[in-house]
């Protein structure tokens, strides 16, 4: 009923030289509901958000917020009652909790002058009324990412707007403060607030929507109350095609090990890992947000220093201090940051994948610009990076082919090992199932791969082992054929 809708976009068209973001496309939030917006990576829903928020005017279209029009937004600044959750965080990490949750609105002692224990006091307030256990005084540089990502949440929430956007909002937290969020979002409907809610997580639409709307190729496919589309039926809506096979894995002959650790860690982090690797192997790495995974990995890439243990690569001992030492010893990582660390998001896809096999294509100091058009064209190929052409700017790629563009980087240097810390962490279905056909292909080709994955079903659906971490040890690790979810989350409960 017309009463009961909180927003409307109606007829939005978004056009980008030489394509057309979105073409003609409608979409109603009711009061008090969570509405998912699925699609690829691509598909249009960024762009859609943009427009709502006032970051994008579009070519055609209008806005109604509780029946009212919303005019040239874009021009005149951020809509009062909506607010927005981005999935790449952008803190300011040398400021307090409290005042990157209160920027732009700080409570003032007299005009232009901010009363920062009234701003303590208030974040205070909010963090008891949630039963959140942070300082408002801690600097946000001390936290986690999940913890950061969690402040961010807190920070939409405070503003106590009628709708909120939220952008892949558990792309970096524990399945705990997945609960949390959840329980903050039934109690916003409670209180006639209204989510929209943008997710690659299939389970969790169903767990948290009532009505999804699914876009592809920047054109609305379908829009209906949850109930009434099966995980298959969105999965084809989504992605143009029936994936059957989500996780695939392609049995290949594990042969000779070629990584060992023994007894490594690094002071007050995590101790005593041991572990070994062999080629063709695809290692996963378990365990809840915290637990020490990414931070052992860390260390074998010379990220940061162990201050015990030994690292071996075909049997001789590596003394890996900074990543160069590292990538010498046949390493290379693709780190959970994509956007902080494993691209130059203002260079170009060419100037990307090549950065790190400058020196194999250059002579004399001068790098071989055919030979790496060659090469770089042959990775963007293989992998199938969407994009018309290898100058176009990595910020401008979807997260599916930005993160393909960081594989294409390591894979030019023929690693033996491979570490993939979250390869899949917010990007789509279709996507995801490429880059596990990538992992495929390589352990095919011999190469090791170390596989860190919040998402028990694609760890279960692409490992031969499966490691499990938990307060810094490694608790356990698990042929494939012995390890399902439930044995996992018993191991990494107990271990914390």
């Amino acid at each position: 009923m017309e009463q009961d809708i909180l927003m409307q976009m109606k007829h939005i068209v978004v056009r980008f030289p030489g394509v057309i973001a979105l073409n003609d496309v409608s979409i109603s939030i009711n009061k008090a509901s969570v509405h998912a917006v699925m699609g690829e990576n691509g598909a249009g829903k960024s762009t859609l958000m943009k427009v709502l928020i006032g970051d994008r005017t579009p070519d055609c279209g209008e806005i109604f917020f509780e029946g009212r029009p919303i005019e040239k937004i874009a021009s005149t600044g951020k809509h009062k009652d909506i607010s927005m959750i981005y999935q790449e965080l952008n803190p300011i990490k040398d400021m307090t909790i409290a005042e990157n949750i209160f920027m732009g609105r700080f409570p003032e002692k007299a005009k232009g002058i901010v009363d920062l224990p009234k701003t303590y006091e208030l974040c205070q307030k909010i963090f008891d009324e949630w039963d959140l256990p942070y300082d408002p005084r801690q600097k946000m540089n001390t936290l986690s990412i999940a913890n950061m990502q969690m402040i961010e949440i807190i920070k939409a929430i405070s503003k106590k707007s009628k709708l909120i956007i939220m952008d892949e909002p558990t792309s970096a937290i524990t399945p705990k403060e997945v609960e949390k969020l959840f329980s903050f979002i039934r109690e916003l409907k409670n209180n006639g607030i209204s989510v929209i809610y943008i997710s690659h997580k299939l389970d969790e639409i169903y767990q948290i929507a009532d009505h999804v709307t699914i876009l592809r190729d920047g054109e609305k496919k379908k829009e209906c109350p949850i109930e009434e589309i099966t995980r298959e039926e969105m999965i084809t809506c989504m992605v143009g095609r029936d994936i059957k096979n989500v996780y695939y894995k392609k049995e290949v002959d594990i042969g000779e090990e070629i990584l060992n650790v023994k007894g490594l860690g690094r002071k007050n982090v995590f101790s005593d890992v041991s572990f070994s690797l062999r080629k063709g192997e695809v290692l996963g790495f378990s365990g809840v947000m915290g637990a020490g995974r990414t931070e052992i990995m860390r260390c074998i890439f010379g990220l940061d220093q162990a201050t015990e243990g030994s690292i071996f690569v075909e049997g001789k001992k590596q003394n890996v201090k900074k990543p160069v030492d590292a990538i010498n010893a046949g390493i290379a990582m693709l780190t959970e940051d994509r956007k902080g660390d494993g691209l130059i998001l203002c260079r170009s896809i060419k100037e990307n994948v090549s950065l790190a096999s400058l020196k194999k294509m250059s002579r004399y100091g001068f790098v071989d610009k055919k030979k790496e058009d060659d090469k770089v064209n042959k990775a963007v190929e293989e992998l199938m990076i969407k994009s018309h052409n290898t100058s176009v700017a990595a910020n401008n790629l979807s997260g599916g082919n930005q993160q393909k563009v960081v594989f294409a980087k390591w894979l030019l240097k023929d690693p033996k090992i491979l570490i993939l810390d979250e390869p899949t962490r917010g990007i789509d279905v279709g996507a995801k199932t490429e880059i596990y056909h990538i992992i495929s292909r390589l352990a095919e080709k011999g190469v090791a791969v170390i596989f860190i994955s919040s998402e028990l079903p694609e760890l279960l659906g692409v490992s031969d082992r499966v490691a499990v971490v938990a307060s810094g040890r490694l608790v356990d690790i698990l042929d494939r054929k012995d390890a399902t979810q439930e044995r996992i989350m018993e191991l990494a409960v107990k271990g914390e």
